[in-house]
């Protein structure tokens, strides 16, 4: 929230500078991220009036005028702003002046007619299009009051005020207005505020003649009232009055909804104003919206509302969002002559949900969802109407019409100064405690160190011990309370089973040359299923930010392909990335998807680089194979892994690609990826693998033995086989283990071939098998015996031909 220095001024008594207040009230609870000076870097800017006005004679768009800006003699000066007119008091930049941008003026002719300053817009001055007001975005700003030429302009706009940005938390939206800043401020510096609250005069008619209101749910607005003011004029508001708006970063638009905005920065209190006339029936319903009704909302958006939304209608068809936006049908307009002014508590969660479906995020609809003071209602809609009379020259109907109402009741909480010290961990007297809490302006009375306390209805946030707590060492000041350090018994943490395979997980792939990335659960839907490990139905966010970020993730290789995508881009194409996260599964019968933690890598470029002495080398599928077989014998799965070649995936290369299965569970993939997944997102060859980390998890496992090192040598006999093209490497490992015989230590295969002096779709693999005895030295005819057996199984089983 933009609070400004000048107006907080009025309201308490500030004792130091901005930049000092800022600093203290943020070591107090509040955060206050910045202070600003809207005049910083202006200079010789001052008002003018334009005396005469003359028609460029070389242009059609340019005009001369004559202003007097307090000096002995008139300014000449030429504007092409479409609306200047003399006998305008307008913002004059005179020569040599500094205005927004940094930007210098200086004395210059326009098409050879001379022009010694310049007439300015707002926007020149540094305001932004969403705090000018629409009657001037198109040219310079005039004053709607009398100003002395000469007059220093930023002093009369406001800007010589310091802007302080309070980052208000949901917990202290009482802070959302001036005065619950000032009680925030006085109770910092033990100040206490002086607000002005003048009774509104009504004489007008009584206000039951002119409307009924009715709640049909008093869950969905606990307060709501209402009042009329009648016979106004509808016209620019005074310059105060601008000034307080742009100042908190809202746009001026006309003396009755700039009163709307002016209640609600002073009290918190969100205000709306409807034109009488435009109101149907006269007859004010709060109900709930009938799914498939329609309303045009201020922004002119037509909206198809359901029946969790709060609408006002005027007894049959909606004219507001409750608590978000009015409709357009009633909105304040040149004509209107009767205003009825709406203030109310609404439900919280139901005005959260309605602005958030319909992207209405509003000041009022912020506030309604985080809670006002019900203590205020009736406060700031009587200042309200009487600024509105005031202001536009009307009448306030006599009375106040409660359709429902809340009586505001302090919250009685009684806490000792013994639990006090002993959660402080200070020895604060009664005295100063008392005194604590009436700068905060609560009642408390005290006997034998108990304090009971009167919490008003403005902190609606504290109800308990803890929130007392809280409030007397903020304003006691944190930096004052001792450091002591806790008295209690020692626990000893340790991480679970699962948190220390996690974390040895991450240290095996950074050993082995891998950089843990962190992507977004987002993804696009189209991306959703990729590079699945099982089937599920998408699950997507309600209001996605962007469509690339609409579905929760059902892989970890999507993410690290976009940040491979991402540096490739830009020139850095040797990486090897994993991350380690959760993956968001759902089947048709679930609301909520199941998280499950998986493990990915992507890896792409050289893995060596050229040197004098060796070329470079880049990754291929089994560099990626050799990670995940070290990582995977790392978990001492008691079942073998096996590697089940991948023929129709589309994200993956058919002969270089593998479903990873423990048993019969597909628990990971691993391989290249496809080319034409790689040319449609811009990628490189890049290999990638997937795990399951819950199913490695809660798969059995055996312990690390030691073994003695073998006492008897090995024996090694090579074979190479002439097999089809189609023989996987695995099921020539599967026959000749099942048939080696139990002294078999070893089986490698060191040379694949195929081509020419080989049949078309056969190819040759040599193998070397270790065979040894840990008991004694193995003989030959033992060893040749289990080679027979290997071969005559090679021969039946695969239709090998030994070579």
């Amino acid at each position: 929230m933009d609070v400004s220095y000048e107006w907080l001024k009025e309201l308490v008594d500030v004792p130091v500078s901005p930049e000092e207040l800022a600093d203290k009230v943020s070591r107090t609870g509040i955060e206050v991220d910045s202070v600003t000076h809207p005049d910083a870097g202006l200079k010789k800017i001052v008002v003018g009036k334009v005396l005469s006005l003359a028609d460029h004679p070389d242009s059609d768009h340019l005009h001369v005028a004559q202003v007097d800006v307090g000096e002995e003699a008139p300014l000449q000066i030429v504007c092409g702003a479409p609306n200047i007119a003399a006998g305008q008091t307008v913002i004059v930049a005179l020569p040599n002046s500094w205005v927004g941008g940094h930007t210098k003026i200086k004395k210059s002719k326009m098409r050879g007619v001379e022009s010694n300053g310049m007439i300015c817009a707002l926007q020149e001055l540094g305001f932004s299009d969403s705090v000018s007001p629409k009657a001037y975005s198109a040219g310079i700003y005039v004053f709607n009051e009398a100003i002395a030429p000469g007059t220093d302009a930023l002093e009369a706009l406001g800007m010589t005020d310091a802007i302080l940005d309070f980052e208000i938390t949901p917990n202290r939206a009482d802070a959302l207005g001036m005065r619950g800043v000032a009680w925030e401020v006085g109770a910092t510096y033990d100040e206490k505020p002086h607000f002005k609250d003048i009774p509104v005069e009504e004489t007008g008619k009584p206000i039951t003649d002119l409307l009924t209101a009715t709640v049909t749910d008093e869950n969905d607005a606990p307060a709501y009232q209402m009042r009329v003011v009648s016979d106004v004029t509808i016209e620019e508001s005074p310059l105060w009055l601008q000034r307080r708006l742009w100042n908190a970063g809202v746009r001026p638009v006309n003396n009755i909804v700039d009163v709307t905005n002016l209640i609600m920065l002073e009290y918190g209190q969100p205000l709306h104003a409807f034109d009488y006339d435009k109101l149907a029936s006269h007859q004010i319903l709060v109900r709930r919206a009938t799914n498939g009704e329609h309303l045009t909302t201020l922004d002119g958006n037509d909206h198809e509302l359901i029946d969790d939304d709060i609408v006002i209608t005027d007894g049959t068809r909606p004219v507001a969002l409750a608590g978000v936006m009015g409709g357009l049908d009633t909105e304040i307009t040149a004509s209107t002559k009767t205003v009825v002014i709406e203030a109310a508590k609404f439900a919280p969660v139901n005005i959260r949900r309605t602005a958030l479906r319909y992207n209405l995020r509003s000041e009022a609809s912020s506030r309604f969802e985080k809670g006002v003071d019900v203590g205020s209602i009736n406060l700031a809609l009587d200042e309200a109407a009487r600024q509105m009379a005031t202001l536009g020259h009307g009448a306030v109907a006599t009375g106040t019409l409660s359709a429902s109402a809340i009586k505001p009741e302090p919250v009685i909480v009684n806490i000792s100064l013994a639990r006090i010290n002993h959660v402080l961990g200070a020895e604060l007297t009664a005295e100063t405690v008392t005194t604590i809490f009436k700068r905060l302006g609560f009642g408390v009375t005290e006997a034998d160190g108990l304090f009971t306390v009167s919490i008003p209805t403005r902190r609606w946030d504290i109800s308990i011990e803890a929130d007392l707590i809280e409030e007397i060492a903020r304003i006691y000041g944190y930096d004052e309370l001792p450091s002591t350090l806790p008295t209690t018994t020692m626990t000893i943490g340790q991480f679970t089973p699962s948190q220390t395979r996690r974390r040895r997980t991450r240290k095996l792939l950074e050993g082995l040359g891998l950089t843990q990335a962190i992507t977004y659960s987002l993804v696009a839907e189209a991306d959703a299923p990729a590079f699945a490990l099982e089937a599920s139905e998408p699950t997507q966010v309600a209001w996605p930010m962007t469509n690339d970020h609409s579905t929760l993730r059902q892989n970890l290789v999507t993410g690290l392909l976009n940040a491979i995508a991402y540096n490739v881009a830009r020139s850095q194409n040797d990486l090897a990335l994993y991350e380690q996260g959760r993956v968001f599964l759902r089947s048709k019968d679930q609301t909520r998807p199941v998280e499950k933690e998986y493990v990915a890598g992507a890896i792409t470029g050289l893995t060596r680089q050229k040197s004098w002495h060796e070329a470079a080398q880049a990754v291929d599928f089994y560099n990626v194979k050799g990670i995940v077989e070290t990582l995977l014998g790392d978990y001492r799965l008691n079942e073998p892994v096996r590697y089940v070649a991948l023929t129709d995936d589309p994200t993956l290369h058919p002969g270089q690609s593998a479903s990873i299965l423990l048993g019969d569970k597909r628990i990971g993939l691993i391989g290249r990826i496809h080319p034409g997944y790689a040319k449609a997102h811009s990628l490189p060859d890049t290999f990638v693998f997937e795990l399951d980390l819950d199913a490695l998890l809660a798969a059995d496992r055996s312990d690390m033995t030691a073994a003695p090192a073998p006492k008897y040598p090995s024996v090694t006999h090579d074979i190479a086989i002439q097999v089809g093209i189609e023989v996987e490497h695995a099921a020539i490992e599967a026959v000749i283990w099942q048939n080696a015989g139990k002294y078999l230590q070893d089986s490698h295969l060191f040379d694949v071939y195929h081509g020419k002096n080989l049949p078309f779709g056969q190819k040759s693999m040599a193998y070397t098998l270790t065979y040894r005895r840990d008991d004694q030295t193995l003989t030959e005819d033992e060893v040749n015996a289990a080679f027979a057996k290997v071969q005559a199984a090679l021969e039946t089983e695969l239709h090998a031909v030994i070579r």
